[in-house]
């Protein structure tokens, strides 16, 4: 064999360590090679007990916990989806509450008829534009973030033709709308609750949808150990479809949040009629923000 082809094999990775006593392939004897031979088998823990400790199962100090699966309600009922120090978080689903020939007609004059507006918000002080058009009704003034739409008592004639039809039909009361337009899946509204003050303690909210489907979206509000984290809530999907009534009652308000959601697909334009009872603001309180 050459020396060159020698010297290769003695180089390489598989060649045998040079015998104690014995120099290496260009005359070096590692001192401490024994030493670390004992320092690579000490690591993998082999007759090493503190190293073994390092390899014992400890128990997590947190509970290992599973993320809910989200509830889709999609018929008709009345759905009691918690319970809590708050009350009892009540929805009522009527799908086809309106016909579809009539739903039809009257999307289109509400379409063409309502004074709808872009209303502008506040948040952390920096002003931003909805992502929705709408227009309000009621003898007094609304206020939600940090914005208020004056009140507004000229009801059009279809809008409480419909209203007298939801509050037979829920036993309810209502003094003010809050309507929305959805032009396209682009337009939404964020999580929150309608929990301002100015609504009253649990007040029930009746949402009339009119045009294409959007999915409705619920959240639980999480435990305060959770601090603010919506990782492991409850949550509830409920697709609104064309002429569909859906109440929200009780707790909901309190317990839960809601919001409908961008979507990345086609979809038509859509109206949501929210009746709604407003009352006078507390004396000495902010107008907009809770009790």
């Amino acid at each position: 064999m050459s020396d060159k082809r020698q010297r290769a094999r003695v180089q390489g990775s598989w060649a045998k360590p040079p015998a104690k006593g014995q120099s290496g392939p260009m005359g070096f004897v590692p001192s401490n090679a024994a030493s670390r031979s004992n320092t690579a088998s000490g690591s993998w823990g082999f007759g090493n007990q503190k190293a073994s400790e390092a390899f014992k199962f400890h128990q997590p100090t947190k509970p290992v916990r599973d993320v809910p699966k989200e509830k889709v309600i999609e018929q008709a009922g009345v759905y009691e989806i918690s319970h809590g120090p708050s009350g009892v978080s009540r929805l009522r689903l009527w799908p086809g509450f309106i016909t579809t020939e009539e739903a039809d007609w009257m999307f289109s004059k509400l379409l063409e008829e309502l004074p709808w507006s872009k209303k502008t918000n506040y948040r952390q002080g920096e002003a931003y534009d909805e992502p929705r058009l709408t227009c309000w009704y009621g003898e007094l003034p609304y206020t939600y973030a940090h914005s208020t739409i004056p009140a507004n008592n000229q009801w059009h004639p279809l809008l409480v033709t419909l209203r007298e039809a939801v509050e037979q039909s829920s036993s309810c009361t209502f003094n003010s709308l809050l309507c929305n337009l959805y032009r396209n899946g682009r337009d939404s509204i964020g999580w929150h609750s309608d929990d301002e003050a100015s609504l009253g303690p649990k007040p029930t909210i009746a949402s009339l949808s009119l045009g294409d489907t959007r999915v409705f979206s619920l959240r639980k509000q999480p435990p305060p150990e959770d601090n603010g984290d919506y990782t492991y809530v409850e949550r509830i999907s409920v697709p609104l479809s064309h002429g569909t009534l859906l109440l929200m009652e009780g707790a909901t308000q309190d317990d839960w949040q809601h919001q409908v959601a961008k979507e990345y697909h086609d979809r038509g334009p859509r109206i949501n009629l929210t009746f709604r009872t407003i009352h006078p603001e507390p004396e000495g309180h902010r107008p907009g923000t809770k009790i």
